[in-house]
């Protein structure tokens, strides 16, 4: 029996029918200027902010967030600073990016996975403070 077949199963046991929303990942980076934590909970806070902004969402539609930064980032968690604006009971976890030689310095990256009927083409990926030049195909200020 497949998760669908029991889902539908439970609900007509339930007698409520319950709405699917589609899930979609939403990519985003930025950039700091100096490995500080003012500046990363600033920066962290700006690209989740708009990220709902730019997507219409709001702080219930996210399901989770994972958060990368580049290895010369010590200052602290990206997902600390996720936790300023509101994103307290998301799961967020964070970890290292892969030290490439030559990569963009610095950079905060988020994958927000968020409940949006928005179809897969009109989402709105977020690249702030020069970290466009990572995704340019992805980036529709």
């Amino acid at each position: 029996m497949t998760l669908l077949a029991i889902v539908g199963a439970s609900d007509a046991l339930t007698g409520e029918e319950e709405r699917t929303v589609p899930m979609r990942a939403i990519r985003g980076a930025t950039c700091l200027t100096a490995d500080e934590q003012s500046e990363m909970t600033e920066s962290v806070a700006e690209m989740l902010s708009e990220i709902l902004v730019r997507n219409g969402l709001a702080e219930e539609d996210i399901v989770s967030v994972l958060f990368t930064s580049t290895p010369d980032l010590v200052c602290g968690f990206p997902a600390s600073a996720a936790r300023t604006i509101g994103f307290r009971d998301i799961p967020l976890i964070c970890a290292q990016e892969i030290d490439v030689p030559g990569a963009l310095p610095r950079v905060v990256r988020a994958m927000v996975h968020a409940e949006t009927d928005r179809p897969r083409a009109e989402i709105q990926h977020v690249f702030l403070r020069g970290a466009q030049v990572l995704r340019e195909d992805l980036n529709r200020e």
